[in-house]
């Protein structure tokens, strides 16, 4: 009897310490995004709407047996640090996954390493058409600019306008915004009058927008984010060119209205995400993010949101003993993952996401959807 208690005893601690152990047991999420330097705002964004759906998930009851951290790192849109992040989240035994980053580039730079030694890695915002290409361990839910680009010279087209020209960031996004839009334009009819790149970091557009007013376009397509977006704008503004002006979705924020003002009045750009959508899980977001930041979140923090909650959900499908191999096969899964950016479902080849965009203007000094062409 009493070699048979202690046998109990035994069992019950050996089962009591594998229940503490199971229920310690720690999953990480590496984030890289640029936390300082010219685009720390979108890492801020991007840190922000994580730690919301961080919390959401932790205290859902989804993973039983484990919680799940994520670890942030700051690439400061810099493809060697991401590089040097990429690195530093591979040897990290406890990473399984990695989100971020946030510009192609610098995305696919750690990309190239992820896929070599197969670390699923998930992109809020690289929309450049190469980067899903790396490897079946790459996968975004943002749509692509091969996709956005034809989209949006579809609908300047019905609304009557023939000509464009395109200013654009020299970047590797931005040369994939432009032929997007270029392609999809001329599929069209449209008539390109002129392409004008800038390099990242300038401000200054009046020589840009001298030489483009000449030619007299129907409108004005910008391919760049809303800083840039906003001194384009101003300086539109100051030299009295009346051109309309159309954009891509990195320019939807409200900073761009408050940095802009009056300037940015008209501009038109479409979007996978509406602060004003009555759809109660965006309403929830919405509350929360303004509530604790103290702002109304914008398709950054939108974008980031859903990355983080795909990307749990498949760690919560995986079970508390994922590994890199079975939450890539996760991600691969994901079908109708309900975001506030819409419902998002992997192509089982390509690992693209099927998204739709909403029609957006900047009108009274705040974006509206736009019902009509």
């Amino acid at each position: 009897m009493r070699k048979n208690a202690i046998l109990g005893a035994v069992l019950g601690a050996m089962l009591a310490t594998t229940a503490v152990q199971a229920a310690d047991r720690e999953i990480v999420i590496g984030y890289q995004a640029p936390l300082s330097g010219d685009r720390s705002q979108y890492g801020e964004m991007f840190r922000n709407a994580a730690q919301i759906k961080l919390e959401e998930f932790n205290t859902s009851g989804k993973l039983a047996g484990a919680k799940v951290a994520i670890t942030f790192e700051d690439s400061k849109d810099d493809p060697k640090e991401a590089r040097n992040i990429a690195h530093k989240f591979l040897d990290n035994s406890k990473i399984v996954g990695v989100i971020g980053d946030f510009s192609s580039t610098v995305s696919m730079a750690a990309g190239e390493i992820y896929a070599a030694e197969k670390m699923p890695q998930l992109s809020q915002t690289a929309s450049h058409p190469d980067f899903t290409k790396l490897s079946p361990w790459q996968f975004r839910n943002i749509t692509t600019q091969a996709f956005e680009g034809p989209y949006n010279a579809d609908w300047i087209i019905a609304a009557g306008k023939k000509t464009a020209a395109v200013i654009y960031i020299q970047n590797d996004w931005g040369i994939s915004a432009l032929d997007g839009f270029v392609s999809g334009f001329k599929a069209k009819g449209g008539k390109i009058t002129a392409t004008e790149a800038f390099n990242p970091g300038n401000r200054d557009f009046r020589s840009i927008l001298t030489k483009v007013a000449r030619q007299k376009p129907d409108v004005i397509y910008l391919a760049m984010f809303y800083e840039e977006g906003a001194a384009f704008a101003q300086q539109r503004e100051q030299l009295g060119i009346k051109i309309p002006l159309y954009g891509t979705s990195s320019l939807y924020s409200p900073k761009l209205i408050e940095l802009g003002r009056e300037s940015v009045e008209g501009l038109h750009l479409a979007t996978t995400f509406t602060p004003d959508n009555p759809d109660p899980a965006v309403q929830t977001f919405v509350k929360e993010y303004a509530a604790r930041f103290k702002s109304e979140p914008g398709m950054f923090a939108a974008q980031a949101y859903d990355a983080v909650g795909i990307m749990l959900d498949a760690v919560a499908k995986a079970g508390p003993s994922v590994t890199r191999e079975s939450l890539r096969d996760a991600l691969a899964a994901t079908t109708g993952y309900p975001g506030v950016t819409g419902a998002t479902s992997f192509d089982p080849v390509t690992r693209e996401p099927a998204k739709a965009l909403a029609k957006m203007m900047v009108k009274d000094g705040r974006f509206q959807v736009v019902t009509g062409p």
